[in-house]
């Protein structure tokens, strides 16, 4: 395979996975947007209500979050494919800053959740 055909079936495959991770993070937040309809309904409407109303909203916000994670992962991928083919100083410096957003994204995400789940942080 020639080295230009090669480049543009890697750029071709990184827009795909970008498509794909625009499709994940949309269908996160409609399911947030579902989800936070039928929490607020729970508290216009508390006799139908089985927990408590803080819990469920930070239910909703920390999936949300793990979708968005989700998300940035492919993202991420899509970055590196693209750095690999034709990889600029430029480019390198902005794939090092989204790995280290989505570093700290991960971190405190993961954080929130052992907390929430009230279990001790672990060093995994």
């Amino acid at each position: 395979m020639e080295p230009e055909s090669l480049k543009s079936v890697v750029l071709w495959l990184a827009t795909g996975v970008e498509l794909l991770a625009v499709i994940i993070i949309a269908a996160a937040v409609v399911e947030a947007v579902v989800r936070v309809v039928g929490a607020f309904n729970a508290e216009l409407h508390p006799e139908g209500r089985t927990y408590p109303a803080l819990s469920k909203k930070e239910e909703i916000r920390l999936r949300l979050g793990r979708w968005l994670v989700l998300g940035l992962e492919f993202l991420l991928a899509a970055d590196i494919l693209k750095t690999a083919v034709a990889p600029t100083w430029t480019e390198i410096g902005q794939l090092a800053a989204i790995a280290a957003l989505r570093t700290a994204l991960n971190h405190f995400l993961r954080r929130e959740i052992e907390h929430a789940r009230g279990q001790p942080e672990s060093d995994a």
